[in-house]
């Protein structure tokens, strides 16, 4: 299951039925898991800690330094859970004295080329299309849907269950169960269909949107409408509580309409 024309350092530590394919390199100081497949030249660079069953195609880069003037060559890691599609030619760069980690969950579908910077978290059950960038230590909720060549600055927070368009150029938190799109970014609705599969309850799903009209469609800024969003009794429902905390959290502030 392992290419005599792949490069594995004596030091990693390789799972149980692993497929190593032709022109990989498996640096030291390596962790990869039970059942991977990492198919011709795929760099599993020092650092690296990999979950089980994950599949990644030709050309990606894992582990690689971060792209980032204040790293000084630091011991730091990237953490890949189980069960991710990491497709061609995209990058993952480990962590800095920051945070130390780039954590990158489970399950997730990572398309061809997009690039996530030092120090990000990202969840499980997302979708990062093609050529999407994520700048350091932005973090990503779970089951978040992000379009091709989207570009997202640093310290940027998205919310789970969120839809944003191709092509948008983020530079302010995106609030969990929204659609986001268009430049500059802004908030176009709920992310309804994404909610449906998911099987939300029809009530929790209009609460979600009651939610949101007191946000956008009031005509208060944020801070009332978060205030009045917190007086309602929409207030005790547990994905209203989600908003309430991602937005009284967020560093960068929120998209607007």
């Amino acid at each position: 299951m392992i290419s005599p024309l792949a490069y594995i350092d004596p030091n990693a530590k390789i799972g149980n039925n692993v497929e190593i394919g032709p022109f990989c390199f498996i640096d030291k100081d390596v962790e990869i898991g039970d059942n991977c497949t990492l198919m011709h030249s795929v760099s599993v660079m020092e650092g690296t800690r990999m979950g089980s069953g994950n599949t990644v195609f030709p050309g990606a880069i894992l582990g690689a330094i971060p792209q980032d003037l204040k790293f000084v060559g630091e011991k730091t890691t990237l953490i890949i859970g189980d069960n991710n599609r990491i497709r061609e030619n995209v990058t993952m760069n480990r962590g800095t004295a920051s945070k130390g980690t780039t954590i990158v969950g489970s399950n997730n579908l990572f398309m061809e080329s997009m690039h996530i910077a030092h120090d990000c978290v990202i969840g499980n059950y997302c979708i990062i299309g093609n050529g999407t960038k994520f700048g350091g230590e932005v973090v990503v909720d779970d089951h978040a849907t992000i379009s091709a060549n989207v570009l997202v600055h640093q310290f940027c927070h998205i919310g789970g269950y969120v839809m944003i368009q191709g092509g948008s150029g983020i530079s302010k938190d995106i609030p969990p169960f929204v659609v986001a799109g268009r430049n500059p970014v802004c908030y176009e609705g709920i992310n309804i269909v994404r909610l449906k599969r998911m099987n939300f309850s029809q009530e929790d799903i209009y609460t979600i949107h009651n939610a949101y009209r007191m946000l956008y469609n009031s005509g208060l800024n944020t801070t009332m409408a978060l205030e009045a969003i917190k007086q309602d009794a929409i207030s005790q429902n547990e994905y209203v509580k989600y908003i309430i905390g991602f937005i009284e959290t967020a560093t960068r502030g929120i998209i607007r309409d």
